[in-house]
């Protein structure tokens, strides 16, 4: 099946419509409501099974394929699959090829990599997940070899950590 410009503007639209969907929603990821919690769930899961189905079609939805905006909306829907690793796994696997074709941001690889470690209940390599603000202070999820983490995140254009941290310390 050959895809046209149109099935592919379509597609860009639909994505960037999660991405939208989501940022209306994101707040209820945390509610202590939980009818709140469990729509947050849904939708989440919805998107995930949408960009399964749009990677299995078309692999890693580049900004060459959908454009900018729609680039980033599959990848924040994959961030946000966080009940369904396979969906992150396939994600990091086609979004990894793609950076390594210069077509994907290695930033934003790294996110999704640290996302699936810490959903995986490994460590993370970029200390870009954050578990908890305990006495004021950003608690990231563990991470591997702390020392040369700075290192690690410039490496694909992440601030140190930081800089970073600061924006989660309660103001």
């Amino acid at each position: 099946m050959t895809t046209t410009g149109h099935d592919l503007a379509a597609l860009a639209e639909e994505l960037t419509e999660m991405m939208t969907e989501d940022a209306a929603a994101v707040r209820l990821a945390g509610s202590t409501d939980l009818a709140e919690q469990a729509t947050w769930r849904r939708l989440t899961a919805g998107h995930g099974d949408r960009l399964a189905a749009i990677m299995a079609e078309h692999g890693w939805p580049t900004e060459a394929l959908v454009g900018a905006d729609a680039a980033k909306a599959a990848w924040l829907v994959a961030q946000h699959a966080d009940r369904q690793l396979d969906v992150q796994r396939r994600a990091v696997e086609l979004m990894a090829a793609a950076v390594a074709d210069g077509a994907a941001s290695a930033r934003d690889l790294a996110f999704l990599q640290d996302r699936l470690a810490v959903n995986e209940g490994r460590e993370q390599r970029y200390g870009t997940q954050i578990g908890a603000v305990a006495d004021g202070r950003p608690v990231p999820w563990p991470c591997e070899d702390p020392e040369r983490l700075d290192e690690r995140r410039a490496d694909v254009g992440i601030e140190p950590f930081a800089e970073y941290t600061s924006r989660f310390a309660p103001r």
